[in-house]
């Protein structure tokens, strides 16, 4: 069996170390210099980035630019092609193309160990960051789904005084099942003034301006979201330190990353029948 991989980060090229190291005949393009377009795009399993595209169709890939719709038209109905964040048009231009494309972020193994590892990133950085201790630090996270649940619980378990804000009646009372104090999301301003840090989990506009303003001078602001949640650049002219923290298992912690993908991949084949 040929594998093919056609971009991605560091995840994708300890994945191909991974796959070759189990003895796996695999070509790649867009990724730790390789260029065997052909080969790739016509192998037996062809995995690509996560997430698929950087915009709308450009492949997330080193290099020359190219279309994630070029690309479905090149592949063939027989091939096993897996991605990751495969966006609804995408997904809708591979059906019609009869394509049997499989969006490997949606498998619950996958998503809960990368949201661990997002976490931990997550609690690195707020450490390089912030200049005062995690113990003692009233923090607030935005959001409590995985990543949002995960992340409250590390913080609390180094000493931190945790807040979670989310939007749903049940999810604040999973936040306040945990141990933490909980707000409702879509109501924060007034209670903002006391935070050290900030941690938006949410991909999409959550947390503005007028809510910047609230926080004291010197509060961290981080948004680990693939979408900013935290207004960066308000946040930026109120002189707040900040960072836009995605991607953070692939940057951190490729190694892990990659091997998470590497056994989802092996589950998905023998899933579909294909005889490694």
């Amino acid at each position: 069996m040929l594998f093919g991989i056609i971009g991605g980060d560091r995840r994708q090229e300890v994945l191909l170390e991974l796959l070759r190291k189990d003895g796996y005949p695999t070509a790649a393009y867009g990724i730790a210099g390789e260029s065997d377009w052909d080969s790739a795009v016509a192998a037996e399993v062809v995995l690509l980035p996560l997430p698929l595209c950087r915009d709308r169709d450009t492949l997330n890939i080193e290099g020359q630019q190219r279309g994630a719709g070029a690309l479905f038209h090149q592949l063939r109905r027989d091939q096993l092609i897996l991605a990751g964040q495969v966006k609804p048009a995408q997904a809708v231009e591979a059906l019609e193309l009869n394509l049997n494309l499989i969006d490997y972020f949606k498998r619950e193994e996958l998503t809960v160990a990368n949201a661990a590892a997002t976490a931990e990133g997550t609690v690195q950085v707020i450490l390089e960051r912030l200049e005062r201790s995690v113990l003692g630090s009233k923090c607030l996270v935005l959001g409590f789904g995985r990543v949002g649940k995960l992340l409250s619980c590390r913080l609390t378990a180094m000493g931190a005084y945790v807040t979670a804000a989310a939007r749903r009646p049940e999810s604040r009372a999973w936040v306040r099942a945990y141990g933490h104090q909980a707000l409702n999301i879509e109501s924060l301003e007034g209670k903002l003034a006391e935070f050290d840090v900030v941690v938006n989990t949410v991909p999409a506009p959550v947390f503005g301006t007028s809510c910047l303003r609230e926080l004291k001078p010197g509060c961290l602001c981080v948004d680990v979201a693939s979408v900013q949640g935290i207004d960066l650049a308000a946040a930026e002219k109120l002189g707040l330190p900040n960072t836009w923290a995605r991607a953070l298992p692939g940057k951190l912690m490729p190694k892990t990353a990659g091997t998470i993908i590497r056994d989802t991949v092996y589950t998905i084949i023998k899933e579909q029948g294909v005889v490694l």
